[in-house]
This record gives C-alpha cells, structure tokens and sequence, in this order.
C-alpha cells in the first residue's frame, strides 16, 4: 500500500506541474506576426543567384516593420545608374587668356629709331637714308646718316655725341678695302643728292 501511495503522490505532483507549465503558455502574450527568415534564391541573367531578404512585412510599430528588399541585379543597376546620376559635371574649359597689353609707350613719347642697339654699319645707314625724306622733319625716324655735325657723325637715332640720350652705337670692323668703298659711295651721295636735300632743310641738322 505504501508503494501505490507513493506511485500516486508522484503522478499527481507530475499533473500539476504539466499544468502550471500549459496554464503560463496559455497566458503568455503571442507574437503578432511570425517573420519568415527563409531567404529566396533565384538564379539571375548573369548566371548568380539574387539573395534577398526575409518576406516583407509591415508591422503596427514602424521601426519592426521589414520593406522589400532589391535583389542583387536590382542594386547593381541602382549603384550603376546613382552612380552615373551622381558624377560631378565635367569641367569648363577654360577661358581664353587674354591677349597681351601692348607694350607702353616710351617714356616722354621718345623713341629711339630702327637700328637702335643693333649694328650700325654702312649698310644699316644706306637703308635708313633710302628711308628719309628731306621735306619731313627731322626726327629719329627721318635723318640723313651721313649727315655730321660739328665733326661727328650720328648714332643709329640720328643723335650727336653730347646730345641728350646720345648712345654709342654698334659699330661694325673695319678695314682698308670697306672704307674705300664708303668714301666712293660718300662722294657719289654728294654729287648726287637726294631732291630737297638742301641746307635748312626740314630734314637736315645743319
């Protein structure tokens, strides 16, 4: 009888905890939704499989809420396209540089004339009369090169030693035969002078 009594104690205390146990399940607050966490596997264009997110779901609270997630092919044509959307427009060319200022004007208006600081030989001289005209007046643009003055001949402006921005031309060696073909040109010019090339002429010194 004790055995029995015992088996009988042991089944009841087992009832009574099974029904503890399904009266706190029955009790228990359920969840509103059950998530599928199964992902979804499709095989692309490209021969991949797209891996997506759990089904989507919409939940009374917001932030429990899961949206739709793109597959892979979809994010690569997003980040594709963003991508292109979002590059920075290309650059101006830019703009034309300014031409350059023209150089300034002399200080004064002076200007030296057109062998100024280059050599000033027999040949600069005869080009630089074949320029002059006698009726013009002298400047340091319009002399006669081989026109002297007090015994000295002038530089490449048309300037004579002692004179205000005189400068020492450059002149060229000189020899035995070049200065004998000077002196015949020298005394053909003045055989043969150019029309209006008298004294007091605009264009003369003297």
């Amino acid at each position: 009888h004790k055995s029995l009594s015992h088996l009988s104690k042991m089944k009841f205390t087992a009832a009574v905890v099974l029904a503890s146990v399904a009266s706190a399940s029955a009790f228990a607050p359920q969840p509103a939704f059950r998530a599928s966490t199964a992902l979804n596997m499709e095989k692309g264009a490209g021969g991949m499989f797209d891996t997506r997110n759990p089904d989507a779901m919409e939940h009374e609270d917001p932030r429990k809420s899961i949206s739709a997630a793109p597959s892979f092919e979809e994010y690569l044509k997003q980040r594709d396209g963003g991508g292109a959307a979002a590059a920075a427009p290309a650059a101006e060319a830019p703009a034309a540089a300014a031409p350059a200022a023209a150089a300034p004007a002399p200080a004064g208006g002076f200007q030296y004339g057109k062998y100024d600081d280059k050599l000033w030989d027999n040949e600069a001289k005869k080009d630089v009369y074949a320029a002059w005209d006698p009726a013009s007046p002298r400047s340091t643009l319009n002399f006669n090169p081989f026109e002297t003055f007090e015994g000295n001949s002038p530089d490449a402006s048309g300037i004579y030693p002692g004179e205000n921005r005189y400068k020492d031309p450059i002149r060229p060696d000189m020899n035995f035969a070049q200065m004998t073909l000077e002196r015949e040109e020298m005394e053909e010019r003045a055989a043969n002078p150019k029309p209006g090339n008298t004294p007091g002429c605009a264009g003369c010194k003297n």
